[in-house]
């Protein structure tokens, strides 16, 4: 007779697990549009607002500052309102932001609110792998985890098929204003969508995360899914979480490898790559035109490596994938070195160039692309896993600040100059290699909740 009363809402009942996935990750397509679109925006507006290198590094490195005070408020966020309502209060942000970016009247106020917008993505890259590893069985994590890197690099493509398409007519701001798109139909979309069974079971609400396990573990032990759950809530109860206790015996090794994981993606060189290709060709003697249509060579690489690690990630394994990632990036760094500073005809550069940094970014998708937002996800404990992924992620876009804001004035030919700026990528990526070998465990076919025992069992 109490059947209707515990019975799942029917609007959960009839989860689709394929929407879930798509809607989670659209918030990559705003991350990585707003990481692309800036090399367009510069090719048009160097120029006319006569921008010098730092001035270029200012205007790109400021989504990262911004993203990094999302971020950090994401920490908060996600354990108060869940990890839905974040999102979707990170869409709103990026319209709000885009908007004022694509109405900003000069240098200064580009910046500001390009700052602004920043809040919105970094909101947004803290929430959403862990929106995607909590709705995902293990057997299938790190391919959904992957989705949220094919939307990522889809997003920096389009950014670039949208630069290529107005810059003959300078039309920066309606390249900023094509983030709305995206945005729109991620807050839109989530409306529809449930919360996490973890978060729901967190506060209590046990009927709906059931609903949700039951839309999205089809065939799955739903009452071994609760009871796993709820071991861990019971065991995180006994302690209270913040982000100084990230710092405790047993989570301190795994915060180490996911800091590692935020500092070496960005380190390994590849936001300097997607924020100034299109300058840097240009730089070696290509036209506006030509550069542009090379970096959706480029963006089309990405899509293509990027959606065979969804395939893979779950078979092979994340360590493997990220060691040969670093083996590749660490071989095409150090030839496009080589060729820039030993090849002198400029034909000949432009086109090795090309070549080499897209085989470059095919590696750097294979591995360290996809699978450090999966690992960054996975090796947390529940009730500081907001926070963790808040700090992984605080780093993560700090170190991209950094390599946005240098690059500019260190691949100068009054500095270190473009080749040897690659040599330095590459002798980076040699220690990311060793780093990895020696202390990243691997977490394949693990649930969340078995990762996060064998930690505890571990101290």
């Amino acid at each position: 007779m109490t059947q209707t009363a515990a019975a799942p809402p029917a609007a959960l009942r009839r989860i689709n697990p394929a929407t879930l996935y798509v809607f989670g990750a659209l918030g990559g397509i705003l991350f990585g549009y707003d990481l692309g679109i800036i090399a367009g925006i510069l090719v048009v507006i160097s120029k006319a607002w006569n921008l010098s290198g730092l001035d270029k590094g200012i205007l790109t490195a400021g989504l990262s500052v911004g993203a990094m005070i999302g971020a950090g408020l994401a920490a908060r966020l996600t354990g108060r309102v869940g990890r839905r309502r974040t999102i979707m209060a990170a869409g709103a942000v990026v319209i709000v932001a885009t908007i004022a970016c694509a109405l900003a009247p000069g240098y200064g106020t580009l910046v500001a609110f390009r700052t602004v917008l920043g809040v919105g993505i970094g909101l947004s890259s803290a929430t959403v792998p862990t929106y995607l590893s909590e709705l995902a069985p293990s057997r299938i994590r790190g391919a959904m985890g992957a989705l949220n890197q094919i939307f990522i690099v889809s997003g920096i493509l389009i950014a670039f098929l949208v630069s290529y398409w107005l810059q003959p007519d300078h039309l920066w701001r309606w390249m900023f204003a094509g983030a709305i798109v995206p945005a729109t139909v991620l807050v839109i979309g989530l409306t529809f969508l449930p919360e996490t069974p973890r978060w729901l079971l967190n506060l209590g609400k046990e009927d709906e995360a059931r609903a949700v396990l039951a839309g999205t573990h089809a065939g799955g032990d739903i009452d071994a899914e609760v009871a796993s759950i709820r071991e861990v809530i019971r065991l995180d109860s006994e302690q209270s979480y913040r982000i100084r206790d990230l710092g405790r015996a047993w989570v301190r090794p795994m915060l180490f490898v996911a800091l590692l994981l935020a500092v070496g993606q960005q380190f390994s060189g590849v936001n300097a790559i997607n924020a100034y290709f299109p300058t840097m060709l240009i730089s070696l003697g290509f036209t506006a035109n030509t550069a542009l249509l090379s970096a959706i060579v480029l963006g089309v690489t990405k899509l293509a490596f990027t959606a065979w690690v969804v395939f893979v990630v779950d078979r092979w394994g994340r360590k493997p994938l990220l060691l040969i990632g670093n083996i590749v990036m660490v071989v095409t760094l150090g030839l496009t070195g080589w060729v820039i500073l030993n090849v002198h005809d400029k034909n000949t550069v432009g086109t090795l160039a090309v070549v080499l940094l897209v085989l470059y970014l095919a590696g750097y998708e294979l591995g360290w692309g996809a699978v450090v937002w999966v690992m960054m996800a996975e090796v947390f404990p529940l009730k500081a896993r907001g926070a963790g992924m808040g700090v992984g992620a605080v780093v993560l876009w700090g170190a991209t600040g950094i390599i946005t804001a240098v690059f500019p004035i260190m691949s100068d030919n009054n500095h270190l100059g473009i080749g040897r700026s690659m040599y330095v990528f590459a002798g980076v990526n040699l220690v990311l290699f060793a780093l990895t070998k020696w202390l990243v465990p691997e977490t394949k076919g693990r649930s969340l909740e078995q990762i996060e025992l064998t930690l505890r069992e571990s101290v």
